[in-house]
């Protein structure tokens, strides 16, 4: 059976709980496209932890080198790498208790969207989610 995003309710669902977002693959360089959507996300209200062993602060907040070195809960895990490099994410994601997996636009793998599934995680592909919040959670 093919992977099918939850609807649309389900995801503003998902937007409006959220606390903590992991973004797995944030870079420090304000050109890069995980840089500007976690910019925005924060400036939303969200907590972001960047996730990135190359660097030490991201948007103010202390990096950590993978998701299982983040020291508090977190409920989106948001991935900004290779379709080819997220099985391994997606298996950190279940081993921390992550509520959601969330791939970015262009990014789906089957395999990983399987484990996160089967381990009760919402899982979200191809889709970003600064679009969706825009949409979703319109701010007057």
């Amino acid at each position: 059976m093919a992977f099918e995003n939850p609807g649309r309710d389900r995801i503003k669902d998902i937007l409006a709980g959220a606390g903590n977002i992991a973004v797995v693959g944030l870079s420090d360089n304000p050109d890069r496209t995980s840089y500007m959507v976690a910019e925005a996300l924060q400036q939303r209200g969200y907590r972001i932890i960047p996730v990135n062993p190359n660097a030490e602060r991201i948007l103010g907040e202390t990096c950590y080198p993978s998701l299982t070195d983040v020291p508090e809960p977190v409920d989106i895990v948001n991935v900004f790498r290779r379709a080819e490099q997220v099985v391994p994410i997606a298996e950190e994601a279940v081993r921390i208790g992550a509520k959601v997996f969330w791939l970015q636009l262009g990014i789906v793998n089957e395999e990983a969207g399987r484990i996160a599934a089967e381990a009760g995680l919402d899982v979200i592909m191809d889709r970003c989610i600064k679009v969706e919040d825009a949409v979703l959670r319109p701010r007057a």
